[in-house]
């Protein structure tokens, strides 16, 4: 599991660098509710991502000592993406509801682009999969 450690604090980098950006945006640019629904939808797909990097060593540790194997909790993470939908649908003028979705799937962009870069400096490198 040390891999998957090492995995998440360069995803927890590159969430924070975007979460930077976003509140750059924010407090330079006109489109301040653009940028509060993007702050808002990262930071739970943030916390969406630690939650599910945290239960999926909990699973491996569950699996390694044949014990029961836990739930990777995806009643919780549903609950905190229609949290954030909440908040941006009670707020609609300072919150845009489409940046809030499109920030909620911010990890998942993250983790491809990794994926993507860390393939491309393998196969660069020679080295087989």
């Amino acid at each position: 599991m040390p891999e998957l450690q090492h995995t998440f604090a360069r995803h927890r980098k590159y969430i924070l660098y975007l979460l930077s950006m976003f509140v750059l945006g924010w407090g330079i640019t006109p489109y301040q509710p653009v940028f509060a629904g993007l702050i808002i939808g990262t930071s739970i797909s943030f916390f969406n991502h630690w939650l599910m990097v945290k239960r999926m060593d909990r699973f491996g540790k569950a699996v390694e000592s044949g014990q029961k194997v836990p739930s990777l909790g995806t009643f919780s993470r549903m609950a905190s993406a229609a949290l954030a939908a909440m908040i941006a649908l009670s707020f609609p003028e300072q919150i845009h509801l489409v940046s809030t979705v499109l920030g909620l799937m911010a990890s998942y962009f993250v983790i491809m682009i990794d994926f993507i870069v860390k393939n491309l400096i393998k196969s660069n490198n020679g080295e087989e999969r």
